[in-house]
Parts: C-alpha cells; structure tokens; sequence
C-alpha cells in the first residue's frame, strides 16, 4: 500500500497503518454513537434533543474535542430548504414527526484523530427516503472512479451534479459554506484549548484550518473541495471527509466518510458503515 502524505505536516511525515486505524476506530465510534441516536429517536424529539444525545454518547466514549458541534436536520431541513444564512444549520426546535427523514451530523477528535460523519434515517414509511438512500450508492462508486483516475477535484464535483440532475435530484451539498462537497482531515496539532468552539467550530479546527489553508494555496492547492478555482487539481494525497447531499422535494440525505488518496490509488478507509449495509438491504428488499 502506498504511503499516504497529509499535508499541513512536517516534510517526510507518513501515516501509518497504525494512524488509519486510529482513524477508522473513531470513524466507526462516530457511527456507533449515530446509531444510538438513532434507535433512541421518535416522534416529538427536537433537533437540539438530538444534538445533546449525541454530543453526550460521543463524550462517555471518550471524545475530548470535535472539529465541528454536532448537527442534527428533520424535515425539510434536511434538504437544507430555505437556508440562507450559516445559523440555519444549527440544530433548532424543530420537532421529528412521523414519516419525516433525518441527518445526525458529528465530527468527534480523539488524540487529535478526527473523523466527520452523516448518518440518514427516517421516522415511519417514507419512499422517497428509501429511492434516496439506495441511490447514495451510485454516489459512492462515482467519487472512488473519479478520484482513482486522478481527475481534478472540480471536475469529480461537477460529475456528481450531472448525475444528481440525471436522477432527477437537486445537489444540497452546493448550500455549504463554501459549496464543499469535501475537504481534508489530518491527525490535529494545535496547543489550543480542548473542547473550545467558535462559530461551531473547534478551536484547534480553525487554527489547524488556517494553516492548512495558507499553505495548500502557496502550492497552488485547497484543503476545501468545491467547484471552484481552488479546486482545479488532483486530490491531494492524505485523507478526506467525503459528503454528497442530494435533496427531493422535502427529503434530503447524504453520507460522510474518509476517503484515504495516495499517490497512486484511493479508497474509502472502511466498507463496514450503516450506509453500505443498508445499501445491500434495500437492493434486497426492492429485488
């Protein structure tokens, strides 16, 4: 396997086998907590109930510090319908009724390990939910071909909006701050305060952020993946949140995971997700 370089490191620095499986220990402890979450939701919960939940499963397993609070959408606002200012996202006092769609958003740090995860689920029977999250597969498979090809990240942006407008969906991802669909995760360095939040996000965030950002624009680079000028190169080699976000109607989903890019290859950092397992069984279910 090809080393993987980080930027925003020292010259020479590589993750080890041991770092990617730090890596996927909170990716999957992250999901975990998601999981809980979502089997302790009904009818009546609000998005800030939701928020707490996670926030207090994610710190009894240990989490010191988040790259970003948690988030929670129902409704339509997980469509991200009428958003238009960054407040929006936070949770609010929206109530879960029956047969809404849902999105648990959390990004957990652990010894500076980070990992950024969505997690889609729904309350009751909603087709249009069910159509959504069988079709998150072909997203999936689309950015790993794109990115193994080595085509320019602007340009695997805008193959994603092709097939999102070929299924007929509109692309949610592009109501982001900063229209990401992507951006880079690296093992945390900043002496920041622990647990300290700014604008939602982490402290150590921000200034782990600002430095990535200075110098990955000094090479002609951007730590953000968007469509934009910045992001008319190749994947940068190193790790990478991953979260298409298409929307119907009133329903919205997505998935969030790490994409690791070497120089030569990539992969997503672990298959054994909620999302994947639920693409298998919806392609039972439907035959």
């Amino acid at each position: 396997m090809a080393a993987v370089t980080p930027t925003g490191t020292a010259p020479g620095f590589r993750y080890s086998e041991r770092d990617l499986d730090r890596f996927r220990e909170l990716q999957q402890l992250a999901y975990h907590c998601a999981e809980q979450v979502a089997a302790w939701i009904e009818p009546g919960v609000t998005e800030r109930q939701a928020t707490a939940r996670l926030r207090h499963c994610l710190v009894a397993a240990g989490v010191e510090d988040f790259f970003h609070v948690p988030f929670a959408w129902f409704g339509d606002r997980t469509a991200f319908r009428h958003f238009h200012t960054p407040l929006q996202f936070f949770a609010g006092s929206r109530v879960l009724a029956e047969g809404m769609p849902y999105v648990l958003d959390c990004a957990p740090v652990v010894d500076g390990y980070t990992a950024d995860i969505g997690y889609g689920g729904k309350v009751g029977d909603n087709p249009i939910w069910d159509r959504l999250a069988q079709d998150l597969r072909v997203y999936r498979e689309l950015i790993l071909r794109e990115v193994r090809a080595g085509k320019p990240l602007n340009e695997i942006y805008a193959a994603v909006d092709a097939q999102i407008a070929a299924h007929g969906y509109d692309n949610r991802h592009q109501v982001y701050p900063g229209r990401v669909i992507g951006h880079q995760v690296t093992r945390n360095t900043s002496r920041a305060p622990k647990g300290v939040t700014l604008f939602g996000f982490g402290l150590r965030t921000l200034q782990t952020l600002g430095r990535e950002l200075i110098s990955e624009r000094l090479h002609g680079r951007s730590p953000l993946w968007a469509d934009g000028r910045a992001s008319r190169h190749a994947p940068t080699p190193g790790l990478w949140a991953v979260e298409p976000h298409i929307g119907f109607r009133e329903v919205g989903i997505k998935f969030e995971e790490l994409l690791v890019v070497t120089e030569d290859d990539a992969y997503w950092l672990d298959d054994d997700l909620p999302h994947v397992r639920r693409f298998t069984t919806l392609e039972e279910a439907t035959g």
